[in-house]
Formats: structure tokens, sequence, C-alpha cells
């Protein structure tokens, strides 16, 4: 699987963006997705992810109720609504996919990995 992040850019604090994650294959719909985001001098952490069949997902506490994961397995693409931007969600956001059947946290179980698109978020 291949996978193509796009979607970042600079937005004002309280400002929306909406990440596009591709993936090649004719498998996607097997696979859960994941974003996961790495700020300067940090450490890449979890941000949200979703199950194969689109119907679970979790979040990290720092974005639940503001981002929102969602998926269109016939358009083989994950996406990520960032809403209620603040200056602390800068950071490059990666997309990633896992072979696990439920919506993992886990970095360990992502198996294929995007680009990365960067996020800035200025106050």
């Amino acid at each position: 699987v291949q996978l193509q992040a796009s979607g970042g850019g600079l937005v004002q604090a309280g400002g929306s963006l909406r990440l596009s994650c591709a993936a090649s294959g004719r498998t996607f719909s097997s696979y859960a997705m994941g974003w996961f985001r790495q700020a300067p001098g940090k450490e890449r952490e979890f941000v949200a992810s979703i199950s194969p069949s689109g119907g679970s997902t979790a979040y990290a506490d720092s974005v639940k109720g503001r981002f929102s994961i969602s998926r269109d397995n016939a358009k083989n693409t994950v996406y990520l609504q960032m809403n209620s931007l603040k200056p602390e969600d800068t950071a490059v956001y990666y997309c990633a996919a896992s072979n696990q059947w439920y919506a993992s946290r886990r970095q360990t179980e992502y198996d294929y990995w995007g680009q990365g698109t960067l996020v800035t978020v200025s106050s």
C-alpha cells in the first residue's frame, strides 16, 4: 500500500483544515487507517484512527471533539477534518495503514506510512 497525504497548510488559530490520504491498491477497505503527528522537537504521537469498515474510531484526548476521521472506501481515501485548530496542533501529519481489524492507537501496529503533510497554526 502506498499512501499520499495532502491538505496541510498555514491556518490561523480557530480555523479549520481537512487532510486527505489517498491509498493505492485494491485492498484499502481491509486496512485500519490512522493519523499521527510529529511536532518540532517531539516524538510522533497518535491523533486518530478508524477501523476498516469505518464503523469504529478512536481519538487522542487532545483532539477529541475538534477533529474527525472518516474514510471513503470507494475512493481509497481517509480524511481528517480538523476544526478549532490551536497553535499546539502545529506538526507534520502522517497517515498510516494497519492490518489490524480495529482502530488501533499503536504506531507499532501500522505497517505502511505516508510522507507527511505540514500543518502550521498561527496564533
